[in-house]
């Protein structure tokens, strides 16, 4: 078997999965892995952390809301938003309209497609400018009588565009219209305040900029009453009645927490907390900076980001092939991207009328070295 040449790697695919991980994440995977969990409700067991009390104190205090009550921790934003926009089209029982943009990913575009499918919805998909940034005046006229929902993408893993959702919900909430952010793409990467957001569902993963491991994420929600549970089963408490507990956080978790994943996502948001952001957005703005200038000048480079918000940097090479050049990346220079549609068709047929691309990803602890050298590796292809 042939394996990658890690010590040397190149990793610029930090939108699919942050890599490599802090070792304070890796060292509070192995110790929550090596003692018993404390698990509420259904041990004896006293004295040790509580990884699900401790995760939603952390969210509560980066994210800057008031109640830890308030975040569900789910597998991963998929989770999140299957929970939250089915959740919330059953609760309501009769068809309604929503509106979501031309951003969003397949975690969002595949639910509502059934919803629609099912004639539980009908749908206005809102068109992002040549900067990729939504028009929140665009949202305001597709709100009609029958508007209930809005799902909107924060931060595009193809365009690198951030929306101004504080807007875009003030709005949203004028018009009692229930408001779902996907922030899968900005959590850890730009400072985000909801007690400054009348958003009422943030949806989040901890294995991109929160820099935790794969399958763990969640959701904070204002308002729960608005969206019916689909999960039931064990909570540790109130064992005799046959209902699932209302009250938050139970409402929506059932079943044992994925401690290791949650103690991997304290690990990374205090991480990311002793860094802070501006030393972060410094480090990614230079970064940026940089990328945007060489590959704006080279000529066969067709670059679909070119001012980003956040560094994410999709591409083609006039007459190749995207998935050639990211096989010519990785196995010629061990560089790693992604190529394809990034889960996001509806944006790529408008930008590469559905042939995908290369995208160039960066995290914090990515290197200005690591950037000169694709630069000098996609130069020479070109």
């Amino acid at each position: 078997m042939q394996h990658a040449d890690i010590k040397n790697l190149v990793y610029l695919n930090n939108a699919a999965s942050t890599w490599p991980k802090p070792p304070c994440v890796l060292d509070a995977v192995a110790q929550s892995s090596s003692l018993p969990y404390l698990e509420s409700g259904r041990t004896t067991l006293e004295g040790l952390i509580s990884y699900p009390d401790e995760g939603r104190k952390a969210l509560s205090s980066f994210f800057q809301t008031d109640d830890p009550s308030e975040w569900v921790f789910t597998s991963n934003a998929t989770d999140s938003l299957n929970i939250l926009i089915h959740g919330f089209a059953t609760g309501l029982n009769t068809p309604f309209h929503v509106i979501t943009t031309e951003l969003e990913h397949n975690s969002v575009i595949r639910p509502l497609l059934t919803l629609k499918k099912a004639e539980k919805i009908s749908l206005s998909i809102i068109p992002a400018d040549s900067g990729g940034h939504i028009n929140p005046d665009l949202i305001r006229e597709a709100i009609t009588p029958e508007t209930r929902l809005a799902v909107i993408n924060h931060g595009s893993n193809v365009t690198g565009a951030v929306q101004d959702i504080t807007e875009i919900c003030r709005l949203l909430h004028e018009e009692d219209v229930f408001s779902i952010i996907d922030g899968s793409q900005t959590a850890g990467q730009i400072p985000i305040r909801l007690s400054e957001i009348p958003v009422d569902a943030f949806v989040f993963t901890g294995h991109k900029y929160l820099f935790g491991i794969p399958g763990i994420g969640g959701f904070f929600i204002r308002t729960p009453e608005s969206v019916l549970s689909l999960h039931q089963g064990g909570t540790g408490f109130d064992s005799a009645s046959p209902d699932h507990p209302a009250e938050m956080p139970a409402r929506f978790e059932a079943g044992t927490p994925n401690f290791p994943g949650i103690a991997a996502l304290t690990a990374g948001i205090d991480y990311v907390s002793g860094i802070g952001f501006d030393r972060i957005c410094l480090h990614l703005d230079e970064m940026s900076r940089y990328l945007s200038k060489r590959l704006s000048d080279l000529d066969n480079v067709i670059l679909y980001s070119p001012d980003p918000d956040t560094p994410i940097f999709s591409f083609n090479i006039s007459g190749v092939d995207p998935e050639d050049v990211g096989l010519i990346l990785g196995r010629k220079y061990n560089v790693v991207t992604r190529t394809g549609l990034h889960c996001a068709p509806w944006i790529h047929q408008r930008l590469t009328n559905g042939q995908g691309c290369v995208r160039i990803s960066l995290s914090y602890l990515n290197t200005m070295e690591q950037c000169r050298l694709v630069a000098d590796v996609i130069e020479g292809l070109v």
